[in-house]
């Protein structure tokens, strides 16, 4: 009996295996080591993994509701609140400046695993609602939204990185972020990193995305074309 897997079972197994692939080079380089200094990465890398099994919940839930209905749209909410993580491991690479010299370059690779992994789940994850806006929305609008969603998703990767919040503090500490909040937009010149920070994760998720947008639709034309 031959297994059959669709090719977007293919994806997703393709997708953890490379996950797990990160988690060895983490055990190879702790063991070496005689460090646990970094297993930080397996619990950042966790929860890049929540915003697309939450986008696949979206995406099944829209077979039978609108997007404007209570539990799609809080939903909605817990994506837009976990996304960053995705995007917010590229910062992770401030702690190699820990790292001894001697094993700087194994160090990299292994930081560089997680980071790239935790990435392309938040582009796939993007590109999955991205498509399902574009089902329901002009081409003008649905990019429109996807600017907000990168703006928004910077914005909260400076939130965490600088100013330490997480996504769980939204439901445990929803008032004291937004005093860090309203106290950044009233007073932008304490804050200036605000600015430089949203704006530079923002136009490198945006490139990249892009950038991956016109490789797949390329790709797709040449298949149509064979």
């Amino acid at each position: 009996m031959r297994w059959y897997l669709t090719t977007r079972a293919r994806f997703g197994l393709a997708l953890g295996c490379s996950s797990l692939a990160s988690i060895l080079l983490f055990v190879i380089g702790a063991i070496s080591n005689h460090s646990f200094a970094f297993d930080y990465l397996i619990y950042n890398l966790s929860l890049a993994w929540i915003p697309l099994v939450l986008t696949l919940g979206i995406v099944r839930m829209l077979r039978t509701h609108v997007w404007s209905s209570w539990p799609t749209f809080i939903l909605t909410l817990f994506w837009l609140g976990f996304l960053p993580n995705t995007f917010y491991m590229i910062s992770d690479y401030i702690h190699l400046q820990q790292v001894a010299p001697s094993s700087l370059l194994y160090d990299v690779i292994m930081f560089s695993s997680f980071i790239l992994n935790a990435f392309i789940l938040g582009l796939v994850s993007l590109y999955t609602i991205h498509m399902e806006l574009r089902k329901r929305m002009t081409l003008q609008g649905s990019w429109v939204m996807f600017t907000a969603i990168v703006l928004l998703t910077s914005y909260a990767i400076y939130l965490g990185r600088d100013l330490r919040w997480n996504t769980w503090d939204v439901l445990l500490n929803p008032a004291s972020i937004l005093f860090d909040v309203s106290d950044g937009l009233l007073h932008p010149a304490s804050h200036s990193d605000m600015f430089s920070i949203t704006f530079g994760f923002s136009l490198l998720i945006g490139s990249i995305y892009i950038a991956v947008w016109y490789a797949l639709k390329t790709a797709r034309q040449l298949k149509t074309s064979e």
